[in-house]
């Protein structure tokens, strides 16, 4: 029987949920669509296996204290976590576990699996650890707590068979071989698209586009040229940031991604283009490919 399902990721920054996430996606994927679909999820990544297909999907902000005094973000955000069929809540071994309290109250009344995952746990002892452990018990008693280290892989593949165990039965929700029906172009600018969504605040992702040039391959190398497309000179200056620096993150973490998808080489040069009308203009949006026809 095919198991499928979604799997949703909570967590604040810096506890190690985008390594979690290399570790699950990266090195185990047949197929890695980036999407943004609302703000409500993004898939994040697509891990298929002969018999199981997991759609990881994240709702960021979910955690952020400022975010969570705006009561209407934050129960579309919880919203969106009741409709996983498995919950992944990351922490590590030096937050505070009561500093989300209000949202914890809401996670241990979901009916899905809750998988508290303790990371870092290379950077504490023993003895720590089950302090920990115990207070996180006495927060989600009925989550199922995994130590991990995302760094160093531990915990990883025992988290990937407990997510296959918890998921229900079901057909694919994606085309195991969409890869196939879909040009290279599209598949960087989805992933470059992926990166902006990631690196900057949620007003930009939406006024922008990806555009690819030119894709020129050869046996050990990939030569691509894209344009970002943003509707206001403002947006520009963000996408590049001061002396170029945000532009520059997003082509090295792009390229990176890009390597491991085609498995050669990839040399990435990105620009940004101000195009003040491109989302009214039927002529541009046949030009990035929104035409159904």
């Amino acid at each position: 029987m095919h198991k499928a399902g979604f799997v949703n990721i909570v967590g604040n920054p810096n506890v190690g949920k985008s390594t979690l996430m290399n570790q699950l996606v990266g090195e185990r994927i047949s197929i890695a669509t980036f999407k943004a679909q609302t703000t409500r999820h993004r898939i994040m990544g697509i891990v298929n296996t002969p018999d199981m297909q997991i759609v990881f999907s994240d709702t960021p902000g979910v955690l952020k204290p400022n975010y969570a005094l705006q009561e209407s973000m934050l129960a579309f955000s919880v919203s969106a976590l009741q409709d996983a069929d498995v919950l992944l809540y990351v922490t590590d071994v030096v937050e505070n576990p009561e500093k989300n309290i209000d949202f914890l109250e809401k996670v241990a009344k979901m009916k899905v699996p809750v998988l508290l995952l303790i990371n870092k746990i290379d950077m504490s002892d023993q003895n720590t650890l089950g302090e920990i452990v115990e207070k996180w018990h006495s927060l989600l008693p009925n989550a199922e707590i995994l130590p991990i280290s995302a760094k160093n892989k531990f915990g990883v593949d025992l988290l990937l068979k407990r997510i296959k165990d918890l998921l229900p039965d079901s057909p694919p929700y994606f085309d195991k071989d969409q890869l196939t029906d879909k040009p290279a172009r599209f598949f960087v600018s989805e992933i470059v698209r992926e990166k902006i969504l990631l690196y900057y605040d949620k007003e930009i992702p939406y006024a922008v586009e990806v555009r690819v040039e030119s894709f020129k391959e050869t046996d050990r190398s990939i030569h691509i040229n894209g344009v970002i497309y943003v509707e206001r000179e403002s947006q520009k200056g963000i996408i590049i940031g001061h002396q170029g620096v945000a532009l520059k993150k997003v082509s090295t973490e792009s390229r990176k991604t890009l390597e491991k998808f085609f498995g050669k080489s990839v040399y990435l040069e990105l620009f940004v283009k101000v195009d003040k009308d491109w989302r009214n203009s039927k002529k541009e949006l046949d030009g990035f490919g929104y035409n159904p026809e």
